[in-house]
């Protein structure tokens, strides 16, 4: 075997390292606001989600993600925002920070044309829904044996949210 044809785990740990970086830091911020905002404010971060057709409600466009009603509201957002989250930054940093833009934008505007009025929506949800469709959707556009699998795979992992 020739040197080139080792994996160089150097490389492999970094990656993995500025991953767990990127997406942990992530996760841990949003666990640090709803620790912040049910200890000290009582749940009253919550009125910066998106509130529908109004302009104050557009600033929780970019909040709302960071928003939950309650821990277990945070907790089932978690894991698929994790898992989800990885597979899309496994195609890359520059990538995962592209989507992650596009869907708070594009989902947070969506739920802010559509949504009833008087009404407030926070949660990661819509970021989980986007990474759940780029990766199905990254397939179609790839047209590669990788990409399919990583389909089918998040599919039977986490089809159910259709």
């Amino acid at each position: 075997m020739t040197h080139e044809s080792h994996i160089n785990w150097l490389t492999v740990k970094q990656t993995l390292k500025k991953q767990a970086v990127i997406l942990g830091g992530m996760v841990v911020f949003i666990w640090l606001v709803e620790i912040v905002d049910s200890l000290i404010f009582q749940g009253a971060l919550d009125n910066f989600g998106i509130r529908p057709r109004t302009v104050e409600g557009l600033r929780g466009i970019l909040f709302a993600p960071m928003l939950h009603s309650n821990f277990s509201h945070l907790m089932a957002n978690t894991i698929p925002l994790l898992v989800l989250g990885w597979f899309v930054l496994l195609r890359g940093t520059k990538t995962f920070l592209v989507v992650t833009g596009t869907v708070i934008l594009v989902s947070g505007l969506g739920t802010w044309l559509i949504s009833p009025t008087n009404s407030i929506h926070i949660g990661a949800s819509g970021l989980i829904f986007g990474y759940f469709g780029y990766l199905l959707l990254n397939s179609w556009f790839e047209r590669s044996l990788a990409a399919v699998m990583w389909a089918v795979l998040v599919f039977l992992l986490y089809g159910s949210l259709m």
